[in-house]
């Protein structure tokens, strides 16, 4: 496995992580604790060192999972999670939580389901509007000062939040919807990562899967899928980005790779601080996404990629109207 530096003066983790989230919540019925224990060690197999997991995934449960499947093999894994949001009790809008009193309760919390005595990248899953970002970060670099944290992440934060928050503790990495269909990081985050040297962690390489090709209909997904509620994957809108990322399929045929395989690829290829953590249930689809690493995509595949699906060229928002309500922007 290939390594990536994650951020200028952060460690070495595996050139592509392990997103553990649908293991446990959004995408249907969650996996057993054996299905997800073969996974991740299947990926530690393969030289994955990087697993993101989050409180809210679940919530709870997928530490736990985590947690349970790196026990006596901690010291291959670099273990990130995510604090700081939570649907309402009716799941109709998103919590956002970033004072000091709940970085502190969190993260006792995270330790206690991983069965870790320390983190090694901590992120605020959300920016909190009502808390200033200066505060959030401060209370966080306690956690670092108290062995309880090694590194610090922002996830889904405007560049002058990260700028701010950077100033408090240096920030190790930037975790933010990037795939062929979101490239709003382009505009500012992904060059301000690169100048504060932040390591940039692409979440949703492969589109919630929908780069892979393999959804066809929305009848593909679970009834109670949370993509069924996505933008992008109701009406027109479904179809027209089918018909992007067939293009898409046209390419990797080309090359011989499968279209995730060349949506990761391409990923990759934006620049050495990006270290992406596609998601899955499936080995064979672990697999098949680690050997996306080994790819080499040359100037002439990145025009032929660039000239079917360009920036802006998905058809709907990225997010329901609920989640688009917590992102700073």
């Amino acid at each position: 496995m290939k390594t990536r530096k994650l951020g200028r003066s952060g460690p070495e983790v595996s050139a592509i992580g392990l997103g553990c989230m649908g293991m446990a919540a959004f995408y249907g019925q969650a996996s057993d604790e054996a299905q997800a224990t073969a996974v991740i060690h299947r990926a530690l197999d393969l030289g994955v060192t990087f697993f993101d997991t989050a409180e809210m995934y679940g919530p709870h449960t997928n530490e736990i999972q985590v947690g349970k499947a790196l026990a006596g093999r901690r010291d291959k894994a670099f273990i990130a999670t995510k604090f700081g949001i939570g649907y309402n009790a009716d799941r109709t809008a998103l919590a956002v939580d970033g004072s000091p009193a709940n970085v502190r309760r969190a993260i006792e919390g995270s330790l206690t389901r991983l069965g870790v005595d320390h983190v090694d990248l901590y992120y605020l899953h959300r920016v909190d509007p009502n808390t200033p970002i200066e505060d959030t970060v401060g209370a966080m670099a306690e956690l670092v000062a108290e062995g309880k944290v090694r590194f610090l992440g922002l996830s889904e934060a405007a560049p002058e939040t990260l700028r701010r928050g950077h100033a408090t503790h240096p920030i190790t990495a930037l975790q933010t919807e990037y795939s062929l269909w979101s490239r709003e990081p382009e505009d500012g985050l992904l060059g301000l990562c690169e100048e504060l040297g932040i390591g940039f962690v692409p979440y949703s390489p492969l589109g919630r899967g929908f780069l892979s090709g393999e959804i066809r209909s929305v009848d593909d997904l679970a009834p109670d899928d949370f993509r069924r509620s996505n933008p992008r994957f109701q009406g027109e809108n479904f179809q027209r980005n089918l018909d992007l990322v067939e293009a898409v399929k046209g390419i990797a045929a080309d090359r011989g790779v499968t279209a995730a395989q060349l949506a990761l690829a391409w990923v990759l290829a934006q620049g050495p601080h990006l270290v992406p953590i596609p998601g899955t249930r499936r080995i064979r689809t672990l697999e098949e996404n680690v050997a996306a690493t080994e790819i080499v995509l040359t100037p002439e595949d990145l025009a032929r990629i660039e000239a079917v699906f360009p920036k802006g060229a998905a058809s709907g928002h990225r997010y329901a109207e609920a989640a688009r309500a917590a992102l700073n922007r």
